[in-house]
């Protein structure tokens, strides 16, 4: 059962973006020009203090379903978007002249993130198939033993559930909620049910669960340096995702190119 959203929500959360972080459109979408350091801090700052941050990590396939979507590109107004695959890189390079300063995928960025952080922390997870995310909090915990993991609940929730887990929530807020829906449905479930009551940071994060679970094996580390983990996962799922890469990635790159002859010269 998918999830519903007809909570009552008649006070919208107070815009979660940071301010004063320079952006650069991708298709649409306002990207953070960070360095891994730089991201890092500002989450952590976010977490420390209990600013509500919404969190998304923009790839191409992102870029390919808000251009079709006007409101969840409002939507993403609201986040705080990180650069994720070497196609925003490439966008960043024909659109602005340059790259992106770090390629902050949220599989890579999540655990660098509680790596990072000295505080022990609060972590939520929500998403993914039932028993995946027992199966990554686990994972996480020993890989990362001075933080708290907990289960909020799986993806496949109705409202009475759905209710259930924002109660648990407000109750007990998290430091940093992880949300396994995929896109975009987990960037439009962040940014409709959840504010500063139900977390400081809530990261949309895809597929991350289901490696941390070995649900999904990851891509080999040679694979990975070379910018070429889409291609690892096409032929690992290509049932699953051919719709996504061989078609989706020429779709990107020519919106990549409409959007240069409408803007012109590359500007930073």
């Amino acid at each position: 059962m998918t999830a519903s959203l007809t909570l009552p929500r008649n006070v919208p959360a107070p815009p979660s973006r940071p301010t004063g972080i320079v952006q650069r459109d991708i298709g649409g979408i306002g990207v953070a020009v960070l360095t891994r350091a730089g991201a890092l801090a500002e989450l952590s700052e976010a977490m420390r203090t209990g600013r509500h941050v919404k969190l998304a990590f923009c790839n191409a396939n992102l870029v390919n379903i808000a251009a079709d979507d006007p409101a969840l590109l409002r939507l993403l107004s609201g986040f705080l978007v990180l650069t994720d695959g070497i196609g925003v890189d490439l966008g960043g390079w024909l659109l602005h002249g340059v790259p992106f300063p770090a390629n902050l995928n949220g599989t890579d960025f999540i655990p660098a993130l509680l790596e990072a952080e000295p505080r022990s922390l609060s972590v939520g997870l929500l998403g993914a198939k039932p028993g995946v995310a027992e199966r990554a909090a686990r994972a996480l915990a020993q890989r990362y033993p001075r933080h708290a993991f907990r289960v909020v609940g799986d993806g496949f929730f109705d409202a009475a559930r759905e209710a259930a887990m924002l109660a648990d929530l407000a109750a007990a807020p998290p430091d940093l909620l992880l949300v396994a829906l995929g896109n975009p449905r987990q960037e439009r479930w962040i940014a409709e049910a959840l504010g500063p009551q139900h977390a400081a940071v809530a990261a949309g994060i895809g597929a991350l669960f289901d490696f941390l679970a070995g649900e999904v094996p990851r891509a080999p580390e040679a694979w990975r340096r070379a910018r070429l983990e889409w291609l690892y996962r096409l032929w690992c799922e290509p049932g699953r995702l051919w719709r996504r890469y061989i078609l989706g990635n020429p779709l990107f790159l020519l919106r990549l190119l409409r959007q240069r002859l409408r803007t012109g010269r590359p500007t930073r």
